[in-house]
C-alpha cells in the first residue's frame, strides 16, 4: 500500500510540471516529492533569496520552491546551505540563493492581497502580542471585524496567534483594554519587500552581497 502511495505521489509531481519541463527533470522532481520525508518540514521551508536574472534581489521563496525551479532549468543556484537533500538517483543541494536564468520585469506595484504575503509582511509574528510562530500556527484577524464592517483589505488584516483571535472575538480595540497593534498594518510594497529581505538576511554572508547593504541609507 505504501509503495502505491509514492507512485501515486509520484505521477502527480509529474504532472505539477507541466508541458515545459524535461522529462529527466521532471523524473527528478517527481521523487523529489515522494522522498521529502527525508528532510523535516521546516527545512523545506527554509528562505531562499530569488535574484532576477541582473541580480537583483526580487523575493523570497521556500527551499521546495527553490529546489523545483533550478530542477526544472528556470534558476540557477549561486549560494547554498551546506545541507544536501537525498533523492531516489541523486544528491541535490539545498539553495541559499537562487538566480532566475531568464529576466523577469517586476512591476512596481503593491503586492497581490494573501494570506502568504501577509504573513510575510507581518514576519510571522502575531500583531497584538509578537510572539513569531510558523506559518500553520498563525491565523488572519480582521482588525475591524467583519461583523461590523471590516474589510479584507491590508489595513485591515493582520497575522495573528490562535489565542489573541479568540480573545479579541468581534469586538473592536478601542472596546478592549489590554490588546493594541504592535504596529500599523500596510500595503505590501516593494520597498516593504526589500527591507524584509534585509531583516531575513542580515545575519547571512551569502545574502548580504545581494542585498546592498554597503552604500545604502536604512530601509
Amino acid at each position: 500500500m505504501q509503495s502505491g502511495k509514492m507512485r501515486k505521489q509520484g505521477m502527480s509531481g509529474k504532472r505539477h510540471l507541466g508541458h515545459g519541463a524535461g522529462h529527466g527533470s521532471g523524473r527528478v522532481v517527481a521523487e523529489l516529492d515522494v522522498r521529502v520525508g527525508v528532510f523535516r518540514q521546516p527545512a523545506m521551508q527554509t528562505p531562499v533569496l530569488v535574484l532576477n536574472a541582473s541580480y537583483e534581489p526580487i523575493n523570497i521563496c521556500g527551499a521546495r520552491r527553490a529546489l523545483v525551479l533550478v530542477l526544472k532549468g528556470v534558476a540557477r543556484t549561486e549560494e547554498e546551505q551546506g545541507a544536501v537533500l537525498h533523492a531516489a538517483r541523486m544528491r541535490i543541494a539545498m539553495p541559499s540563493v537562487i538566480r532566475l536564468l531568464e529576466y523577469r520585469r517586476i512591476p512596481h506595484q503593491t503586492r497581490a492581497l494573501s494570506r502568504k504575503n501577509i504573513l510575510l509582511r507581518d514576519r510571522n509574528s502575531c500583531q497584538y502580542c509578537s510572539v513569531v510562530l510558523t506559518a500553520g500556527e498563525l491565523t488572519l484577524d480582521h482588525v475591524v471585524p467583519r461583523s461590523r464592517g471590516g474589510l479584507s483589505t491590508w489595513e485591515n488584516l493582520v497575522a495573528c496567534c490562535h489565542n489573541c483571535n479568540r480573545r479579541k472575538g468581534n469586538q473592536l480595540l478601542h472596546e478592549l483594554t489590554d490588546m493594541k497593534l504592535q504596529r500599523e498594518p500596510r500595503p505590501f510594497s516593494l520597498h516593504t519587500s526589500r527591507h524584509i529581505m534585509r531583516m531575513i538576511g542580515s545575519a547571512d554572508a551569502a545574502w548580504r552581497k545581494y542585498l546592498y547593504f554597503e552604500g545604502e541609507p536604512a530601509a
